[in-house]
């Protein structure tokens, strides 16, 4: 290319718009001037550079690039550029790709850099995201890894069908057994050839009515070159953007009575699961079994087995007499009512609750209890500021609350008080005489008085 000559002005100028960063060295690698077109290199300081070795202001792992690019720019005939890092006093190094321009003339070099920061930052995004794709397979392929071994060792057997086709696309062993035909292989093929001429047209309706409203259906069918019927249960979930089918069979030994009782059972456990009162099954020893989520979170645990295999009573803050009394009451009359204490949980907090519980009379006796959360309702039964019983009917939800003593207290302070009120009523409010009457001296008469607040020091006074 022929280019016209131009003055240093228009070279300068030339130089500070094809790079970011420019450098003018001598031949012993000392930079002589520097020039700066990018803001984001100002924080550098590289004015600061000048009358310093280029080596200096480099990072250790450059300093042989660095070398080599002073060595060959006196004699290279090709031109190539060389990724250099900067240390910034932020802490990260900056890359810069320079190439180096010899002027043998005037002994000294041009250092032509163009900003990578950019590209850097890409690069690093561009690793983390592959190393997250990475660590998503990974979980994927764990999970596919446990459903499929769920999936094998059901002893119901269960087939995956495709909404549209109604072909079979996955089978497990169960399914395998039960449906097996010598002359076709069940993966791939019609789930309505798996069953009788007469019970094809109600698996095609269960098909349709499944797939419209979205809920579990369920029918009674029987099975293609045999006498057995099964109870055909159908859920519709999607995946890879299509509607799919998981086909379940229920045979005679899962229904008793029912052909819905299986289906029951499980939306049983899940209410059970799911209820708003806590849950807890132990043996008669009160060695828990099986809790639900309520009662994991009122005692503060995240996993079943953190609880199972504990005795219930160490939830109890009077854990020996609370176990005693409930596990009577199960054996002499099967069923506790509203029996009122405190649990502890794991940050040794109290909470007010309320216990009901039942024995399941089977071979292993076994208890259930329903555990009810009644911090707010004590909290608004209790007067807030003295803490004290209102009338005699309330000592009686005292009992097991408190100790004795404290609720002989606040019976003694309770009558005092009715006592004074009394005198007050009978005497039209008359100090005088109302402390007559009690067998009281004035200024005790007051001193009770402030104490329970039915005057204040201001009118004593």
């Amino acid at each position: 290319m022929k280019i016209p000559s131009f003055s240093a002005e228009k070279l300068a100028q030339l130089i500070g718009v094809a790079s970011d960063i420019a450098l003018l060295v001598d031949q012993d690698g000392v930079v002589l001037d520097v020039s700066v077109r990018k803001n984001e290199l100002i924080s550098m300081d590289c004015q600061n550079w000048i009358g310093k070795p280029w080596l200096n202001t480099v990072s250790t792992e450059s300093v042989p690039k660095v070398k080599d690019m002073l060595s060959q720019s006196t004699n290279a005939t090709d031109v190539r550029w060389r990724h250099i890092n900067h240390p910034s006093p932020q802490g990260e190094d900056v890359p810069i790709q320079y190439v180096a321009l010899a002027f043998a003339a005037e002994g000294c070099s041009l250092l032509l850099g163009r900003d990578l920061g950019a590209i850097a930052v890409l690069q690093r995004r561009l690793v983390e995201t592959q190393q997250s794709m990475e660590r998503d397979y990974l979980r994927l392929r764990h999970i596919e890894a446990r459903y499929r071994i769920l999936f094998d060792t059901s002893s119901d057997p269960v087939l995956i069908v495709e909404a549209l086709s109604q072909k079979v696309t996955e089978a497990n062993v169960a399914a395998l057994g039960l449906l097996k035909d010598q002359s076709k292989r069940l993966v791939g093929r019609d789930l309505v050839e798996c069953f009788d001429s007469q019970s094809q047209d109600e698996v095609q309706a269960l098909l349709r009515m499944a797939h419209a409203t979205g809920r579990i259906e369920v029918c009674r069918v029987k099975l293609a070159n045999s006498d057995q019927e099964v109870t055909l249960t159908l859920t519709v979930f999607r995946q890879e953007g299509g509607a799919q089918f998981l086909v379940r069979f229920l045979q005679a030994d899962h229904t008793v009575g029912s052909p819905l009782m299986g289906t029951d059972q499980t939306l049983f456990a899940e209410a059970m699961q799911r209820a708003p009162d806590g849950f807890v099954l132990t043996d008669k020893n009160g060695q828990i079994r099986s809790v639900n989520t309520e009662f994991m979170s009122m005692v503060g645990a995240t996993a079943q087995s953190q609880i199972q295999g504990q005795t219930l009573d160490r939830w109890l803050v009077r854990a020996g007499v609370d176990w005693g009394v409930l596990s009577t009451h199960l054996r002499q009359q099967a069923s506790v009512k509203a029996f009122a204490t405190d649990i502890t949980n794991m940050s040794g907090l109290q909470l007010a609750v309320e216990i009901s519980a039942v024995a399941i009379a089977d071979k292993s006796q076994m208890f259930a209890f329903f555990i009810r959360d009644m911090t707010r309702r004590r909290q608004q039964e209790t007067p807030a500021a003295s803490g004290m019983a209102g009338s005699v009917a309330e000592l009686a939800h005292l009992v097991g609350r408190m100790p004795m003593k404290d609720i002989v207290n606040e019976t003694t302070e309770m009558i005092e008080r009715m006592c004074i009120q009394s005198a007050l009523e009978l005497t039209h409010n008359n100090r005088a005489s109302a402390a007559e009457m009690l067998g009281l001296s004035r200024q005790s008469l007051y001193v009770k008085l402030r104490r329970f607040g039915i005057i204040d020091e201001t009118e004593s006074e």
